[in-house]
């Protein structure tokens, strides 16, 4: 970012971000697992039908970016619930690692 010299706010960089269609598309994802490391935050986003899973995309994050990203999904969360109302949390099947226990 750019200061200007009257101690203003600094500019704002625009950036421009490139997308094929696939990527665009999104993938759909019933469980997500989270490890972390000392270093690290890696989240596997996966799509669960039993008796079948498939891992449709890993995320590895530095700490601080994945702290950014908590407050940014809790403020789309709050400004979600004020436009539509409360989310209600489903109570769903005992599960490991994402599978249900039978």
């Amino acid at each position: 970012m750019e200061k200007n010299n009257n101690n203003q706010k600094p500019k704002q960089q625009q950036i421009k971000i490139n997308a094929n269609d696939k990527v665009l598309a999104g993938k759909y994802a019933n469980v997500a697992k989270i490890t972390h490391t000392g270093e690290e935050f890696v989240m596997d986003f996966m799509s669960v039908f039993p008796p079948v899973g498939t891992l449709n995309s890993r995320i590895i994050m530095s700490p601080g970016h994945v702290k950014r990203m908590l407050i940014a999904l809790q403020e789309n969360v709050s400004k979600y619930e004020t436009k539509f109302g409360v989310i209600k949390e489903p109570q769903g099947p005992d599960t490991v690692n994402g599978f249900p226990v039978r």
